[in-house]
């Protein structure tokens, strides 16, 4: 296996992509929605994947949240809430969220998905951008880390891997990384007590996805994707998260270089796995060119992620959708 996940073009694999997973051996294969028309076809793919590295239990991830960010839709899936609209519900917000992830789990682990980029333990502050916004569980580290801690037992519970993102904290970007490079300039003491503090509550979770942001009060130079200190002092020892760290998507405007240049900062870094995610080959065989075979710690990494993995519970989707939907009434 490489160290590296990647995204394919379409609903199905094509005979180049299949020629390059049997020689590349990504660690993992991530869908969006140009990969999803149905379920049986999703399925179909997912098997495609799984056949062409040889690997039965090959991760499959998904941004699967809820709100503005589901690739499984309308009209074949439930339209889930937003995190916001369910911590609205109160005093009984954590209930619903773990209920509303171990649906979404339900959908995934029919399909042979197994990996969940959630929860988002991002906290939001006035000046960030919009791109986190309703994505956000509450508006302080506590709230967040209660109800991402929820989000991700209803995961568990399902058969499926959580992975906390964008640690260390993506809420005081004033910018959407997808675009631009954001700096935060707030001192490190307070990026402590607020936003790295809702990741250190949950750092026994298995994975997490780094932040494309530079926290200029540790780092001015690099965004802590690509920032050796970001991952080592904060976000392995202050934080003490100890799973498997993967980047956000190598493709997104936030970070400048070259595939290659980006992929090799990463892992000169610490970070155990490179994503990219827009299927495009070129880009892909870049990111591969300095992609290392998963070995040493970062294998270790995977195999206990891969290891939190266990069997469904017992669950009636029904009665949970019935439930799910009847406390969402009660907001409108």
């Amino acid at each position: 296996m490489r160290a590296f996940v990647c995204g394919c073009s379409g609903s199905e694999l094509t005979g180049d992509e299949r020629a390059f997973l049997r020689e590349a051996q990504p660690w993992g294969l991530i869908l969006f929605r140009r990969n999803v028309e149905g379920p049986g076809q999703v399925a179909r793919l997912v098997a495609q994947f799984r056949d062409c590295v040889g690997r039965d239990n090959a991760p499959i991830l998904i941004d699967q949240e809820g709100g503005r960010v589901q690739r499984l839709a309308l009209p074949h899936w439930r339209a889930y809430p937003s995190a916001a609209r369910l911590a609205s519900l109160g005093m009984h917000s954590a209930r619903f969220v773990r209920l509303a992830a171990r649906l979404m789990a339900h959908d995934l682990a029919a399909l042979g998905i197994t990996v969940d980029c959630l929860p988002v333990l991002d906290v939001p502050a006035a000046s960030g951008h919009a791109v986190i916004g309703d994505r956000a569980y509450g508006d302080t580290a506590a709230e967040v880390a209660r109800l991402g801690r929820a989000a991700a037992d209803g995961l568990l519970a399902g058969g499926v891997l959580p992975v906390m993102k964008h640690i260390p904290g993506h809420g005081r970007a004033g910018a959407d990384t997808h675009l631009e490079l954001p700096v935060v300039t707030t001192p490190r003491a307070e990026l402590e007590r607020s936003d790295f503090a809702a990741f250190r509550a949950c750092k026994d979770l298995p994975m997490a996805m780094t932040a494309h942001v530079v926290y200029a009060a540790i780092d001015p130079g690099s965004p802590a994707t690509t920032s050796a200190l970001v991952v080592q002092d904060i976000i392995r020892d202050f934080i003490g998260f100890d799973g498997l760290l993967i980047s956000d998507d190598l493709s997104m405007k936030a970070l400048s270089g070259t595939f290659r240049q980006k992929a090799e900062r990463l892992f000169a870094a610490g970070v155990d796995i490179a994503l990219h995610c827009n299927g495009d080959m070129r880009e892909t065989q870049d990111v591969v060119s300095a992609t290392p075979l998963l070995a040493g710690k970062a294998l270790q990494r995977a195999e206990a992620a891969l290891a939190c993995l266990r069997l469904p519970d017992g669950f009636d989707p029904v009665d949970a959708a019935a439930q799910l939907d009847q406390a969402l009434a009660m907001l409108a």
